[in-house]
């Protein structure tokens, strides 16, 4: 076994021999002896940075590359050992999204795009490409909850007539970084403390603080993680974003960038924390059983994938820089154009062979598709590859049906494990003149070619001038939040950096918030006990309509999933006209009952309740009927359960409605139809209900915070 000694720069004798790096002189930890401590690798603060060989680092926040804005250099070996090492950390688990969900589907084109690309799939609109898709929290473990707060992965594998097309991206456009050598540290920063193995899936801790601390670009990316966007309602109501600028290269060999987009039909909702929070206990699985019965009663998810084209002259005449993936191209400046839509129809087979063997690789384009130069981009270029070969053991995990391609593979490779199609016969080299021979593919013929993109510049550790601006963009994201969505950002922050045990922390991060928006800045402050040092929010940012959640509430009741609360003596009549309302208007309904199994109903046969208020809850609907019938009535406000299923539903404001004798509850309850997104109907109909349902929640429930529940 290799032994490691730490070496002090003032000092030729082994760190052990010196005092510990606190500075007592205390013992080693108990169970290791003095010889063994000596050859533990330690961190001495204030001495330099190494390699694994030893070598002084003298740049560990960028990756070396080809001028200050040019493409990262592969033989940058600093940047490969760290991210070698960081990829090969943990097996057979992702090292992120490891809890993930999927589903297949199929792509098909609007209008052709061959005026910017020469990828067939994005030209032929008779078409249909089939899909899989992929949806995951960043950083919990497998076994964690779907609903903490956390980005989520959003990642497509298009399997076009011309080969495999991975557009890998989350449900926020942005991220921490803008150079992917300090992914390593980004990662463990936010993974469990290294000690004990806590916090799992969560970020309110101090090692995650620290480094957002000292981290300024994180602070645009902080904004969406502390908003609701982190806490999706549902898979089939987020965003996705390919967060990088790419490149769409036409017949002519003409550039053009793009920002890939992904727009739910559904719009786009989230939970409250509270909600995520219950959750998160209650039913840990809430998204992937979401996603899963929602297929499966064929409610197909849908997004419209969209497109923000810059011109390659255009490059330079924005405040920010396109290569900087802690910005976003604002849609008031760069409008998404909705170019096709991904239907998901189909579930996996099987979670292991499917889901969890799935691999993603940003390497995975076709003719038409390349890379830009962003060191984030180019540093997953790297990344994800060498991710897939530690996680299935050798190279061949393109050889797994669902990675495998719908065109023919056709090259030299051979062995390595798991390999089980291999030519026949002696040959396993190109060129060759002895076996069948394969050639290479001219551009008309769909050869790949890279964009012939003009470089020039010295070889460079340096971080571009123009991605300076750290705060900017966080201001604007918080300025287009509406009230509600900026105090529950508020709220986050306080939560998360309460759980922060380092007052030099606090203090930093308040101060970066000071640079965003001064009031958040004394919201958080005034709650943690610290004073943010003046800031200088810029105050020409303005606002972008479409960051706003609220702006893309669609109307409607589609895809809402809501409670039916009842017990024994409901009206039989009523539940049905409401599930019959409900189900036309693309909804589904459920009863939820005092009690399990069937329920005697007036005027019709017993009615089924599948749930109960033990083994359900108002957090795992969109929405509340309550029936008529006088003795469910009298059976609900007899049920402390279903009282605070009602109230919890209110306090989370939800749409509620309630039915003739159902109106009783809710005066139990303190609710009534004066209170916004409260419906009392007399003559059985649904539309006022439906009309709430899709308006998600009624912020303007001033009492709702106070409600007991």
């Amino acid at each position: 076994m290799a032994k490691f000694i730490s070496y002090s720069a003032a000092n030729s004798r082994p760190q052990s021999e010196q005092q510990n790096n606190d500075g007592t002189g205390a013992d080693a930890p108990a169970g290791v002896d003095a010889e063994q401590a000596s050859q533990m690798a330690s961190v001495d603060s204030g001495e330099f940075l190494t390699t694994n060989q030893g070598l002084r680092i003298n740049d560990d926040q960028n990756t070396l590359r080809a001028g200050e804005r040019g493409p990262s250099l592969l033989e940058d070996f600093h940047f490969r050992e760290k991210i070698m090492h960081f990829d090969h950390e943990r097996i057979p688990e992702r090292v992120v999204h490891a809890r993930g969900s999927g589903a297949h589907g199929v792509f098909q084109l609007y209008e052709s795009l061959a005026q910017y690309t020469c990828a067939k799939f994005l030209q032929d609109t008779s078409v249909q490409t089939p899909m899989f898709v992929r949806f995951s929290t960043v950083n919990g473990s497998r076994g964690s909850a779907d609903t903490v707060r956390d980005a989520r992965g959003f990642a497509t594998k298009f399997y076009t007539q011309e080969g495999v097309f991975d557009l890998v991206g989350n449900n926020m456009p942005v991220f921490f970084i803008q150079d992917a050598i300090k992914f390593p540290d980004l990662v463990h920063a936010f993974k469990p403390e290294p000690d004990n193995e806590i916090p799992q899936a969560a970020t309110a801790h101090d090692t995650f603080w620290d480094f957002i601390s000292l981290t300024p670009e994180s602070m645009h990316m902080i904004m969406w993680v502390m908003s609701d966007r982190a806490i999706p309602r549902s898979l089939r109501m987020m965003e996705g974003f390919g967060v990088h600028t790419f490149r769409l290269i036409n017949e002519q060999g003409k550039s053009t960038f793009v920002k890939f987009h992904w727009k739910p039909l559904l719009g786009v909702h989230s939970l409250v924390w509270d909600e995520a929070q219950k959750l998160g206990g209650k039913d840990p699985d809430f998204h992937r059983r979401d996603l899963w019965d929602a297929i499966a009663m064929g409610d197909f998810p849908e997004f419209e994938l969209g497109l923000q084209l810059v011109a390659e002259e255009d490059e330079h005449k924005f405040d920010f820089d396109l290569l900087d993936a802690t910005k976003i191209i604002p849609e008031d400046l760069v409008p998404v154009i909705p170019v096709g839509k991904m239907t998901l129809n189909r579930n996996p087979d099987n979670y292991f062979a499917e889901t969890e063997q799935v691999a993603f690789h940003l390497g995975h384009v076709v003719p038409g598709i390349d890379f830009s130069d962003d060191p984030l981009l180019q540093g997953r270029l790297f990344s994800y590859l060498d991710t897939q070969v530690n996680r299935f053991g050798g190279a061949n995990f393109h050889q797994l049906p669902i990675n495998q391609p719908k065109t023919a593979v056709n090259n030299y490779q051979q062995d390595s494990p798991m390999r089980y199609a291999n030519r026949s016969g002696k040959v396993n080299y190109e060129p060759n003149s002895l076996g069948g021979t394969a050639r290479e593919a001219a551009p008309a013929e769909g050869g790949y070619v890279s964009y012939p993109e003009p470089l020039q510049g010295s070889k460079v550790r340096v971080r571009s001038k123009s991605f300076g601006d750290h705060y900017s963009q966080a201001t604007l994201f918080y300025n287009s939040m509406s009230q509600p969505e900026k105090e529950h950002i508020a709220a986050a922050l306080q939560f998360e950096l309460g759980k922060v045990t380092v007052k030099a922390v606090q203090q930093r991060t308040v101060d970066h918030l000071a640079n965003i928006d001064t009031q958040l800045a004394k919201e958080v402050g005034d709650y943690l006990g610290v004073t943010a040092k003046p800031g200088s929010p810029n105050p020409n940012v303005g606002k972008a309509k479409a960051l706003s959640q609220l702006e893309s509430v669609k109307d409607t009741p589609k895809g809402r999933k809501i409670a039916i609360l009842a017990g024994d003596g409901v009206d039989a009549a009523d539940v049905m006209a409401m599930q019959k309302a409900l189900k036309a208007a693309g909804a589904a309904a459920e009863v939820v009952g005092v009690h399990l199994g069937m329920l005697t109903a007036v005027g019709g046969d017993p009615i089924a309740a599948p749930k109960s208020v033990l083994t359900a809850d108002s957090v795992m609907y969109d929405a509340l009927y309550v029936p008529r019938g006088a003795g469910s009535a009298q059976a609900l406000v007899a049920s402390a359960d279903a009282m605070h299923f009602v109230r919890e539903a209110f306090k989370h404001y939800k749409p509620i409605c309630a039915g003739g004798e159902g109106a009783d509850v809710l005066a139990k309850a303190a609710i009534t139809a004066a209170d916004p997104g409260v419906v009392v109907i007399d003559d059985g109909g649904a539309d006022a209900f439906l009309a709430a349902i899709g308006k998600h929640r009624f912020w303007d429930r001033q009492r709702a915070k106070e409600m007991s529940a």
